[in-house]
């Protein structure tokens, strides 16, 4: 059984195979920054859709241990999105989650304003 190992400057890989932001980033070109830079890119943007959608007061050390877990967790996200539209995916889940938080704010604050309309009367 005769097994090689793979030259990875051997492999020809077009910006037609990646995801949009991977070819942005020019994973084909360059892949050792390439990946490093998306890496960055899904950690930001994963950062964003936890604070606006998912966090809540939480102490110091148990923040630490979710953005640590976080870190671990855009490793194998990373990968999948060299082909997949990770980050374009977590960009409309920010979004969302953002559009939903201004309209919940501007509904509690409607909600604040009749209640002290009422509370005059």
């Amino acid at each position: 059984m005769n097994i090689a190992a793979v030259n990875p400057n051997s492999v020809e890989v077009t910006r037609e195979q990646l995801s949009w932001m991977a070819g942005v980033l020019n994973v084909h070109e360059s892949p050792i920054l390439g990946f490093w830079l998306l890496y960055a890119a899904i950690i930001i943007t994963s950062v964003i859709v936890y604070n606006l959608g998912f966090a809540k007061k939480l102490s110091v050390l148990k923040n630490v241990v979710i953005y640590i877990l976080l870190l671990i967790g855009a490793l194998p996200l990373t990968i999948f999105a060299i082909g997949m539209p990770v980050v374009e995916s977590l960009l409309i889940a920010a979004a969302v989650l953002g559009g939903y938080r201004i309209r919940h704010r501007h509904t509690r604050k409607e909600q604040g304003d009749n209640n002290t309309a009422v509370q005059k009367s």
